[in-house]
């Protein structure tokens, strides 16, 4: 009698979703020399202002063509109609269309290596003590399965890797946004510069979030998002759009999907999975911004897995979320405060649009969006903007 050869995976790792994350993840893996099969439905583009860091573009090496803008400075609302602009002294925030960068990630995948598939998860079990078999529907209706080592989730808000790998209680709290894209008006006009992006801290366009306006050359994101259910996003877009005097414009595309607003507290399952981006709740709060944290989840997970494939130990995939949290856990806890506080009512609404005017404050902003890093080039601005911070709540104490 002779044993049976043991069975062989397909591929080392499955990446159920082809976003940033998920994409990022595929491409660090393949050129590492895994064998990767990544997995997105397409024909959809996630709602997102595409708005993408310095950091991100020299970090993950995306090539100038794909901007479609170049922004310089922002322009933020109050509640009483009164604005602020913060003017970017050394540098620019890049734009991307979702519609057109999610695509090129996933070719930068297959060209390294990657098997890239039109197709959904739909399920996973345990094949043996190794082996996962991992199902999955193609965009063509035919189901497949193969044999992988491990799962890496990277689908969305809505995840179904989470759902079968973890259970349905775990999700985390969300914000719900919906944006227009609309055509770009043409030439300059006082309420539309192409190379800067308004934001509404208004009540009557979010009461618990904000509105925003993104260019992106010959198109525009218009967009709001609230974790109020049945708070009505396209009365809100309405208003903003008409705010903003883009009411007239050609509408092109319209969007909604859910955001979460806080990372998960585990995001592997102790034995073959490990979620990434949307999926394990990488957004960051109070600016809502994720391409950039689900792109750098993407690499550590990718970096966990090959420890993972390497040595069969499940703990390799906890560090995911320990490195990631240990760079930027900080910044995390800050935005959270920002939101839960700032964001309450428009008193508090007006207040912080008043601190931002205080070129201090856009200092430390823009050089912590832009290299994802708390600004240490000039200690005593954090001082500065501590003691005006201390002075704007003392107001609001009192009043």
């Amino acid at each position: 009698m002779t044993m049976a050869a043991a069975r062989r995976a397909d591929y080392d790792v499955v990446v159920a979703g082809g976003g940033p994350g998920g994409a990022t993840a595929a491409t660090d893996l393949a050129l590492a020399g895994r064998r990767v099969l990544l997995l997105d439905r397409e024909g959809r583009t996630k709602p997102c202002g595409g708005a993408i860091p310095t950091k991100l573009i020299e970090e993950f090496d995306i090539p100038a063509s794909l901007l479609q803008a170049r922004i310089r400075s922002a322009r933020i609302f109050a509640p009483s109609g009164t604005s602020v602009d913060m003017k970017i002294d050394d540098g620019f925030v890049g734009m991307v269309g979702r519609d057109v960068f999610d695509p090129w990630l996933r070719e930068r995948a297959a060209s390294s290596g990657a098997t890239v598939l039109a197709a959904t998860f739909e399920s996973a079990c345990a094949a043996d003590d190794s082996l996962l078999d991992v199902r999955f529907v193609r965009n063509d209706g035919i189901a497949e399965t193969v044999a992988a080592r491990m799962i890496i989730g990277a689908d969305g808000a809505n995840s179904t890797v989470r759902r079968v790998m973890f259970g349905r209680d775990q999700r985390p709290p969300y914000v719900f946004a919906y944006h227009e894209i609309v055509r770009s008006p043409a030439g300059r006009r006082q309420s539309f510069d192409a190379r800067r992006c308004d934001v509404y801290y208004q009540g009557r366009i979010s009461p618990d979030f904000y509105g925003w306006v993104f260019p992106h050359g010959d198109t525009t994101s218009v967009g709001v998002g609230s974790a109020i259910k049945g708070f009505d996003l396209r009365a809100a877009t309405r208003a903003l759009r008409e705010a903003a005097g883009l009411g007239a414009q050609q509408t092109l595309r319209e969007e909604g999907a859910p955001l979460p607003l806080k990372p998960l507290r585990r995001w592997d399952n102790g034995r073959d999975t490990v979620l990434v981006g949307d999926a394990a709740g990488v957004v960051a709060p109070s600016s809502g911004e994720g391409i950039y944290f689900a792109m750098d989840c993407g690499r550590l997970a990718a970096q966990a897995a090959g420890e993972f494939l390497a040595t069969g130990n499940p703990r390799a995939l906890v560090g995911v979320r320990r490195r990631f949290m240990r760079k930027h856990g900080r910044v995390f806890l800050i935005l959270g405060f920002m939101q839960g506080f700032w964001y309450r009512n428009d008193k508090r609404r007006e207040r912080f649009v008043m601190i931002c005017e205080d070129r201090d404050v856009q200092k430390l902003v823009w050089e912590s969006y832009l290299h994802k890093r708390l600004a240490r080039t000039d200690p005593l601005a954090h001082v500065r903007v501590f003691l005006k911070d201390l002075r704007h709540l003392l107001r609001l104490a009192f009043q």
